[in-house]
């Protein structure tokens, strides 16, 4: 008789064990940093993307009411918000230069569940738009009034945060200036430095430059801001019939 065959099994030690956790997670945690890159890229652009729908939504708005909504406020469940007693008859908005994308007025999407158009991270899109002239830009036929050659909106776009409030801090820090309406996200990370602060301080300079971190300058900076050109809103417009 052949002799019965022993065979044996043997377990990994923990040692073993630890080293292929070791090796596992080192694995895991190089994939990480490129995954959530990629993630972020992918909520820029899709952001942007909504950006520039709403850029359109609002330039087929005043195609066809002759005038741009006014920013919706915080209570108004995305549909734009006049002072009291106001009206596209007057212009008057309640929230110029703080308010939101009227989304629910533009019929567009993304929206939270109150109406609000959102961007990739969830947080609602912000809109201004200019008071110039006794609210000609959103009073109905305000801009026909007033007349082409003489339409000047007062919107800035600066590079870096400005000490005043109606004017670029630095002259060659201006990159548009003469807007009707600005569009922003506040960007995936809730910062604070100076020149997202100058985006939410109420009045009507505006700062757009790439994404900075807490260690820069003025802090970190991720909003994403685009705007309007008034020469393309007021070609829209004459094309339309509603200009001049």
């Amino acid at each position: 008789m052949k002799p019965h065959c022993i065979r044996r099994f043997r377990g990994f030690s923990l040692i073993e064990l630890a080293m292929v956790l070791m090796i596992v997670g080192l694995l895991l945690g190089g994939m990480m940093i490129p995954l959530s890159a990629v993630m972020e890229n992918r909520g820029i652009s899709e952001t942007k993307k909504t950006l520039e729908d709403a850029r359109e939504a609002l330039v087929g708005f005043a195609v066809i009411n002759g005038r741009l909504p006014c920013p919706a406020s915080s209570a108004s469940n995305g549909t734009e918000k006049f002072v009291s007693g106001g009206s596209a008859a007057t212009g008057g908005c309640a929230n110029f230069n703080n308010g939101y994308l009227p989304a629910a007025t533009l019929g567009i999407t993304p929206t939270d569940t109150s109406g609000f158009a959102v961007d990739a991270w969830g947080n609602r899109i912000r809109y201004a738009v200019t008071s110039w002239s006794s609210n000609a830009f959103t009073k109905t036929n305000g801009m026909k009034s007033v007349g082409i050659s003489t339409l000047a909106p007062d919107l800035l776009v600066c590079s870096t945060a400005s000490a005043n409030s109606t004017s670029c801090s630095v002259s060659n820090s201006t990159l548009a200036s003469g807007v009707p309406i600005i569009i922003f996200s506040t960007g995936a990370k809730s910062g604070a430095g100076t020149d997202e602060n100058e985006n939410a301080d109420n009045d009507k300079v505006f700062v757009s430059h790439s994404t900075t971190s807490s260690s820069a300058a003025n802090g970190a900076f991720d909003d994403l801001v685009i705007w309007l050109s008034p020469n393309v809103l007021i070609n829209r417009l004459i094309q339309a019939g509603q200009l001049p």
